[in-house]
């Protein structure tokens, strides 16, 4: 063998061993629009995958590969969860979202989605919007999160803030018998279109807030609706807000931000927010639980938005989608008594409840069922 093959086999064998616990990955190259993307399915056992599309300046090729494994990887979780008929998948965009961004880079990018022939759909995610995807919709019809103007169900960010308020009164009951957040105390980093949501209606509880935010401006607004709410505000610095005497830590901002840095400072009841991928690892989980906070994994509090893309394929329905919302406060408290019970991580309990419905979907599925063509996908 010469050496050239010897090369390139070593590089096709890391690859494979990189992408070994996922179904199929989709690397997609279009230079007339300098469009280059990886589409990741990890697992299409509930159903197609779905998943956000990002767009990020990757420093490496690598480093977008590991990023949208990753979060391909927790979209099975969190469809599992949601008890969605998706499976898990992600992609990313490489490149600067300020710069870089074209209606026809994003027309040949949804070319790319209709070749996976309904294996995968997508819609906005970090760095990518709603009018993006409009021009995607331009070349297939797998895009959801779209603007309610062209038939999708609008802004994610209501039903996600809606999540997390029924995560924060699952977690109240949890601990104090009651779901009442008046004159509770919580720590809000974040004030994004979610983190203000919650805010504002936390403020309407009679809840008393610390906020932090780096826009200058999210928190002058906060603070003058917290004056017409009559409500308790204090403005903190991004260090401050992880070492205030808060009942309830609410993370709505970037990920990893619990770390063996921040943990050490943390002296809440709870940790109850939407953003991803809050815990740097999940031993994190392990040391919140030893220092006697309550834990609530992200992918369960935070699917409010999945559970109203999904939704959208069946045809947008507002009321549809808040009331499945609602199964995130017993599925908390489903999960805490676990993790009680068995003596484990509310992050080991979660999994083992999605690992559980995958295997169960494993057992009914055949051939058949496998090859089925989704409900909305059937014409009349």
């Amino acid at each position: 063998m010469t050496q050239e093959l010897e090369k390139a086999k070593s590089m096709t064998d890391d690859v494979f061993q990189t992408i070994a616990n996922h179904e199929q990955v989709v690397f997609c190259n279009d230079t007339a629009t300098g469009l280059q993307a990886i589409i990741a399915i990890h697992d299409t056992t509930l159903g197609p995958a779905l998943g956000g599309t990002r767009m990020y300046p990757y420093a490496s090729v690598t480093e977008a590969l590991q990023d949208v494994l990753r979060l391909a990887e927790g979209m099975t979780y969190k469809c599992a969860a949601a008890d969605l008929d998706f499976g898990g998948g992600k992609a990313v965009i490489i490149g600067d979202p300020a710069k870089d961004k074209s209606a026809a880079l994003f027309r040949a990018y949804g070319q790319f989605v209709d070749s996976l022939n309904g294996r995968f759909y997508t819609g906005t995610d970090m760095g990518t919007t709603m009018d993006d995807f409009v021009q995607a919709t331009r070349e297939t019809n797998y895009i959801n999160g779209l603007p309610e103007a062209y038939g999708g169900g609008g802004d994610s960010s209501i039903p996600t803030s809606q999540g997390v308020m029924y995560g924060l009164k699952a977690t109240n009951y949890y601990l104090y018998g009651d779901t009442e957040l008046k004159n509770r105390t919580f720590a809000i980093q974040g004030l994004g279109k979610v983190g203000y949501k919650v805010a504002e209606q936390l403020l309407h509880a009679g809840a008393r807030l610390y906020v932090t935010d780096l826009d200058e401006g999210a928190l002058q607004n906060i603070a003058k609706r917290a004056q017409e709410l009559h409500g308790e505000i204090r403005i903190v610095n991004h260090q401050e807000i992880y070492q205030t005497d808060a009942d309830v830590f609410v993370p709505c901002a970037m990920g990893s931000v619990i770390n063996d840095e921040t943990v050490k400072h943390l002296s809440v009841k709870a940790v109850v927010g939407s953003a991803n991928n809050q815990l740097a690892t999940n031993g994190h989980a392990k040391i919140l639980q030893d220092k006697g906070i309550l834990y609530a994994p992200d992918y369960i509090v935070n699917m409010g938005g999945l559970i109203q893309v999904a939704d959208e394929l069946y045809g947008p329905n507002k009321d549809r989608v808040m009331f499945k919302t609602k199964t995130i406060y017993q599925a908390l408290l489903d999960i805490y008594r676990e993790a009680e019970l068995d003596a484990i991580t509310t992050v080991e309990a979660a999994n083992r409840m999605c690992e559980a419905r995958l295997a169960e979907q494993k057992e009914r599925n055949s051939f058949y069922a496998r090859t089925r063509r989704p409900k909305w996908d059937i014409k009349e």
